[in-house]
This record gives C-alpha cells, structure tokens and sequence, in this order.
C-alpha cells in the first residue's frame, strides 16, 4: 500500500481505484480528507485525494512529451491528473495556475499527514520536507479512505532542519527569509544546493522517503531561483 495509515480495514474500493491509477501514473497519494468533517476552504462535501511525487516520477516525466518544453513539471501533472479525473469520475485541482490558488496548503493540513516543522516550512509523513503535490482528485461523493496518523513526526525530532541552512535562511525564529536565500543562492557556497536540494529540507530524517533524485532537486531549485 502507497498510502500510510495505520490500518487498511478503512479503505474502499472506490480508493482502492485512486490508489492503483495513482501508482500507474508514476505517482503517490499524500493525502485524503472527507471535506465536511475537516471544514477545509473551498470544497464543501465528498472526498479530496491529495497526489504528489516520490521515486517513481522522475523517470516518468522524462520518459514524457512535456519534458521538452517549457514548464514540464506542470504541463505533465495537467495532463496526467486531468486524464485520471476524467477516468475516476473527479474534478482535478492544481496548486499552480493562479491567481487565486487553490488552499492546498490548508488541505494538507486537514489531511492528518501533513505538519508544519519547525522551520514554518511543511514537513510530510512519508517525503519529509520535499514536498511536490501535483494535483487532487475531489469525488462528489464519501468513501471510506485510511485513517491518518494525526501526530506530528516533528514532536520528538531533534530537529536538524533547524541548523542545516548555512545562512540561517530556514530557521526557528524567523522561519523563512527569502532573500538571504536568495543571496546565498547566487554564491559559490550556495551552488550545492543549486544542484542538490535546499540543504533544509534534505536535513529531515522523512525526507529521505521521497528517493528523490537530485535532479529534480536541481530542476525545482532552477524555478525557484533562475539564473
């Protein structure tokens, strides 16, 4: 099973559907929430299915036609999530294409498998501090998804996400000071995490879940700070 809960009892076949196109696609939930019990923003009712990347989607979205071109990451996740919510009967969402954006910051909140760290930045059950949701799935209807684990992976974490930035960038204290990254960015120093990954987010003990490969660190780095 992609999806960690701490039982399978409480799936469905409808999720059990979500979960195996998921896979298919090169894909993994992160997250799943019944809209009215959680009161998250925007969607009112039915079921929400939070999609992300891990191991498996790199080599997928290098093996696709979006990866020529400009923006492949999105164009690539339009396709493909849009494609599964035709077939699953759902309505695609994107965490890109705003303004206005949709709260996919309060969903996985609500999910029960995602945390702020602290570093103020998301810290995840499964990938850690990388993080890369893609789209969601929202299903008109209720089905039986797994139990989340609702306590924070943070709670008895040494916390070295905290002393890992050599700027001080991500910190306790002021969270996230984007221009000192930004700075530190445009060093010689700063060229590691050009090509490796922000150094914070690596700092995470879950971070390794995502078997990400330093290349699609680099790629998002790119996007975050261009040359």
């Amino acid at each position: 099973m992609m999806y960690q809960s701490d039982t399978s009892s409480d799936t469905s076949p409808e999720f059990a559907r979500v979960e195996q196109a998921t896979e298919a696609a090169g894909l993994i939930i992160m997250g799943a929430l019944h809209l009215r019990s959680t009161e998250a923003k925007q969607l009112e009712t039915g079921t929400l299915i939070l999609l992300g990347t891990a191991g498996a989607f790199w080599p997928v979205l290098k093996q696709a036609p979006e990866w020529q071109g400009s923006n492949p990451v999105d164009r690539w996740s339009t396709r493909v999530i849009g494609q599964m919510a035709q077939t699953l009967g759902a309505e695609a969402h994107f965490p890109f294409g705003g303004p206005p954006y949709a709260p996919f910051i309060d969903w996985a909140l609500k999910s029960g498998r995602t945390f702020s760290s602290p570093v103020g930045a998301l810290v995840h059950d499964t990938v850690g501090m990388l993080i890369s949701y893609r789209g969601a799935l929202h299903f008109s209807e209720e089905f039986a998804i797994p139990e989340a684990r609702i306590a924070s992976p943070c709670t008895n974490c040494p916390a070295p996400c905290t002393a890992a930035c050599p700027v001080g960038a991500l910190n306790a204290h002021s969270f996230y000071d984007v221009a000192a990254c930004h700075d530190h960015l445009n060093t010689q120093e700063g060229q590691t995490c050009m090509t490796g990954g922000c150094l914070a987010r690596l700092a995470c003990p879950l971070s390794a879940g995502a078997k990400r490969d330093p290349e699609q660190s680099a790629h998002h780095m790119r996007a975050f700070h261009p040359s």
